[in-house]
Formats: structure tokens, sequence, C-alpha cells
């Protein structure tokens, strides 16, 4: 485990800003997938000045999330190469594009694969955190014009991931995508809550609204996860039940707030949500299915109790993937399963929460970085998560 370094944003930018770049190209280094499944290739690139309402920010650092690492490995649409990966980052302000008011050179800034534009019906209702105005899909630009901001020194056109694109030096965000955030927190930190933690703490705060004494069931104990254990922790849930095919995740588990464990290789002819149900009495009070299985998705239901039990879908399958579910059975049940993006939580005001709330030492943000590397070791990173050895490994791009 890594210690937390104490480097706040200002000083590893030393308060400077950028503006003799404002408005030009920039030549820099990134980390660039040519083919799926093999080594990133560090390359230089050039990285367009900011258009109307867009933001350039120099990264800081990034940390690896295993949707980098499926989008890698695809070899069919959505998959696109070249292109640059990367989700989960942290940076400051280098220059902004026409139109920007929202942050100014200089600020420390969290990149979003997830808009929030303040201004459409779905961000300003407190019952949605998906933009209409900026709706997500798996673009490989950025903007609504569909264009790239990257291309490597031979004049190829290298696409985008995620709205983000962080294995690189410097990137072009949309500003309804952009966080500014305190720079005291460090970044070695703040950036792991562009995606998974803020996931998995959102989904039992914000998408389930864990309550006070109730007892909770996680379908996989990865990242997202342990997340979810954290904020079920966070919200007073008094059993959480971690459900895993590798039983060193209970130790991990337990700190963040597992306090039971069920592997589903160790419980003979029994199905998990049976287990479950003698466990519970009855059911869980919520059930999160963290892996991203069409099958865990309905045992995860059926485990969640009759009457109020609710089951919170974070997992990514295949796109084809059919859920079937009894009408009758739905019916009668009285429970309910929803499908939650980002775990529910609005970027623009729920990040600066959880910030506040691990720098008050209350989420325990720390105990997910189990590895740093270099950015010219950025490799190393995608086998320790390949391996299973890391939670999420930060990535630097200068130390």
């Amino acid at each position: 485990m890594t210690e937390a370094l104490v480097a706040t944003m200002p000083e590893i930018m030393d308060g400077k800003s950028s503006s003799n770049t404002a408005g030009k190209p920039i030549r820099c280094r990134a980390a660039i997938a040519r083919k799926p499944q093999e080594p990133l290739v560090i390359e230089e690139v050039i990285v367009a000045a900011p258009k109307p309402r867009e933001v350039r920010i120099k990264i800081i650092c990034t940390s690896l999330c295993h949707s980098d690492i499926n989008y890698w490995k695809l070899e069919r649409p959505p998959a696109i190469f070249p292109r640059i990966l990367g989700h989960e980052a942290i940076g400051v302000v280098e220059s902004i594009g026409e139109g920007v008011h929202e942050v100014v050179e200089g600020d420390s800034v969290i990149p979003m694969f997830l808009p929030d534009c303040g201004e459409c019906a779905d961000c300003l209702s407190k019952k949605s955190n998906l933009c209409s105005k900026y709706p997500f899909h798996c673009t490989p630009w950025v903007g609504r014009d569909e264009t790239s901001r990257f291309t490597d020194i031979n004049g190829e056109t290298l696409y985008h991931f995620l709205h983000v694109s962080s294995f690189t030096e410097y990137t072009v965000v949309e500003i309804a995508r952009v966080i500014k955030v305190d720079p005291a927190i460090p970044a070695n930190r703040a950036c792991l809550l562009s995606c998974g933690v803020s996931t998995g703490v959102g989904a039992a705060w914000k998408a389930a609204n864990v309550e006070i004494g109730t007892t909770v069931a996680i379908f996989g104990l990865g990242a997202i996860g342990l997340a979810v254990a954290e904020g079920a922790r966070l919200c007073g849930a008094k059993r959480i039940i971690g459900i895993d095919v590798n039983q060193d995740k209970f130790e991990i588990g337990k700190k963040f707030g597992v306090t039971d464990f069920v592997n589903p290789r160790n419980i003979g002819d029994k199905t998990v949500s049976q287990v479950i149900i003698e466990m519970t009495d009855g059911g869980a009070d919520y059930c999160f299915e963290c892996v991203g299985l069409t099958s865990l998705v309905h045992e995860a239901y059926d485990a969640s109790r009759k009457g109020w039990g609710k089951t919170v879908m974070l997992g990514v399958d295949q796109p084809e993937s059919m859920l079937t579910l009894s009408s009758f059975g739905l019916l009668e049940g009285g429970k309910s399963l929803t499908g939650s993006l980002f775990g529910g939580l609005k970027p623009k005001s729920d990040i600066p929460v959880l910030i506040k709330r691990y720098m008050d030492k209350e989420l325990q943000l720390d105990l997910f970085v189990t590895h740093e590397v270099e950015f010219d070791d950025i490799n190393k990173a995608f086998d320790l998560l390949l391996e299973g050895k890391s939670l999420r490994c930060v990535i630097w791009m200068k130390k």
C-alpha cells in the first residue's frame, strides 16, 4: 500500500498558468492504444487549442479503471483505434475556449465522463444525473461537432475516450465535464473520484439511499464493489455482505466495512441468493451488482428482500445481454431493480462533497490506492490490474 503524498496541486504547479500557449497547439507526450490488447505506446502528439465551451487541461496524474481495460481489449465496435484511453484524472487548466467562465487558467479541475451542464431539466432536477443537453454515449470524439483534438506527429487522427482521454500530458474536455475542485486535496487521491470510487460510494449514498441499520449485499468486491461497501459504511449499514470468488477479498473488504463474506465456490448446490436469504432471514435490504454479468443481476435481485428490497446494477455487461424477469414475480415481490450510471451522483455538486468527506478523514480514499507508477511505466499499471494485484494504480505524469 502506498502512502498518501501531501503535495497539493498548487505545490505541484507552483501556481503558474500557461498563457503563453493559449490558443496554440501543444506538442506533448501521450500513451496511445494503437491495437487492441497490445501495450500502449508513448509518442509525441499534437493537442489542438480548445474550441468554444472547451477547456485544455494539463494532466497531473491519472488512474487506471477496468473500463479502460475493457475498451483496450475490444476488437469490435464500439472499439476504435488508435485511441488515447484514460478517464480518471486531475489536472490544471492550461487554457480555455471562448465562452468558458466557470474556470480560469491555473484552476485545479477533475475531468468527468459524465456531463453536468447545470441548465437542462435533468441537471436541474434532483431525480436524475443524466444530462439531456449532452447525452452520454461512448463517442470517440470530443464536442458536439464530433471531431478530435488529437493528432500524432504524422497528422493521423487519434480518437478520444469517454470524453476525457487522460493518458496524455494535455487533453481537451467540454466545460460541462469539468469540475473545479479544492487544490488542497492530494492529486493522487482526487483522480480516483472521476469514476470508480465515486460510482460505488454514490450507489450506496444516492442511488440506493442506504438507511442506518440495514443489510447490504455486494456482488463483486473489485474497486467499485469495495467503494459500495465504503458508501454503505458511511451511510450506517449494520451488515455488509461481500460476495466474491476470491477468498482474499474478505480481508480487504473488512477495511471498508464488510462484515460477512460468501464465496460462491464454497456453498455447494445452493445459489448465492439462497444463501443470502438464509443469512438475512428473508433477503438483503439492498443488493448491488458490481461485476457486469446478467446472471449476477438475477441473483442479486433474487437475494433482495420481498416488499422493499432494492437492487442496483453497476456492472457493464455486453450490449446484447438481456435480463429475463417473471412478470408475476415482479408484481408479487414488490421489489425494485434499477441501473445506475456514476452511482446517481451529480458531478459538480456531489464530487466536492466527497472531497470534503475525504479531507475530514471520513472517506477512505487512501485504501484504494495500492500502487503508483510514473507515466513511462503505464503498461505496468495494466499488468497489475490484469493480474488482480491492484485496486487502483495512480499514474504520475511528472513527480
